[in-house]
């Protein structure tokens, strides 16, 4: 009897510490958005079409399709390359859904001063960019063809302003959320569900912000405020087999870390609980600045 109380004690013992140390990694299945216990769950959950940032390239497509290498070699060879099926025929497109390039990230940053789209330019022409297309040419008298022509395009530049840099490239895809109250004293990871954000900050001032993935309806990223336990710059889960850069663990096995996958899918993916980041780059200097004991808050 006492032999099986000791191989008990030993067997719990081990998988709670397997447990806390790498319950995380990226989902497989399309499992997709923030997940919580909340009642609003299932509204989170997203597609690629669905997701804020859904006039992202297309994952596992690297390369622009035809129109989009036209489009981004001048505008006068857009204008030949690609033309919208339900324009006349006698009038070509300078830009059109599939398109990738600068001047369609202009367009979006355009049509956001209008108000016609809400997420930060990504250069490539979606479904979000041709909606926003359509309700501009319905308010100003155009064929409704939710492509970009001539006429389209110089009524637009002659309603918008030449877009700053920080238009052009603001620093996440997805809008901050206004803080948490419990992220305004000290240095905070503060995290949003709703916007899928995370703002770096200290003392009420936001230092950074980067766009965020969190964990499947059947394994959420718990809300709550905690403390960053501890960091490794290089870490597997030895659960799921998955790097986990840049990792701050923050509640057990859940961890602030770089995504390969979040970066290469956006939110077609969700992780196992994981708080995930792609960009890579921020996430090195945030981690570089967070010190052990820092403040986490993950709220809707």
């Amino acid at each position: 009897m006492h032999r099986q109380r000791v191989m008990a004690r030993t067997l719990g013992l081990a998988t709670a510490v397997a447990l806390a140390a790498t319950a995380c990694g990226s989902q497989k299945t399309e499992n997709t958005g923030s997940a919580s216990t909340a009642p609003s769950a299932s509204a989170a959950v997203t597609t690629p079409e669905s997701s804020p940032s859904s006039d992202d390239k297309p994952a596992g497509d690297p390369s622009p399709s035809p129109s989009a290498s036209a489009s981004s070699a001048s505008p006068s060879a857009s204008a030949s390359a690609s033309s919208s099926p339900s324009a006349s025929p006698s009038v070509k497109a300078v830009m059109a859904n599939g398109d990738d390039s600068e001047q369609v990230r202009e367009l979006q940053a355009r049509l956001k001063q209008l108000k016609l789209m809400s997420v930060a330019p990504t250069g490539f022409y979606g479904s979000k960019t041709t909606t926003a297309v359509k309700s501009f040419q319905s308010r100003n008298g155009l064929t409704a063809s939710g492509s970009v022509d001539a006429e389209t395009w110089k009524k637009i530049q002659g309603l918008t302003k030449k877009p700053t840099a920080d238009e052009l490239r603001p620093p996440t895809v997805n809008e901050v959320d206004a803080p948490d109250p419990r992220c305004m004293t000290g240095r905070v990871m503060c995290i949003s569900k709703e916007s899928r954000t995370l703002a770096w900050m200290i003392d009420g001032k936001v230092i950074s912000t980067m766009d965020v993935r969190f964990g499947s309806e059947n394994t959420p990223t718990r809300e709550g405020v905690f403390d960053v336990g501890w960091k490794a710059k290089e870490w597997t889960s030895t659960i799921y087999h998955t790097p986990m850069p840049y990792a701050m663990f923050f509640s057990g096995g859940q961890a602030v870390h770089y995504s390969a996958d979040f970066a290469a899918r956006g939110y077609s993916g969700a992780s196992h609980g994981c708080v995930n980041v792609r960009d890579k780059a921020k996430l090195s200097k945030l981690f570089d600045d967070v010190k052990v004991g820092d403040k986490v808050v993950v709220y809707w």
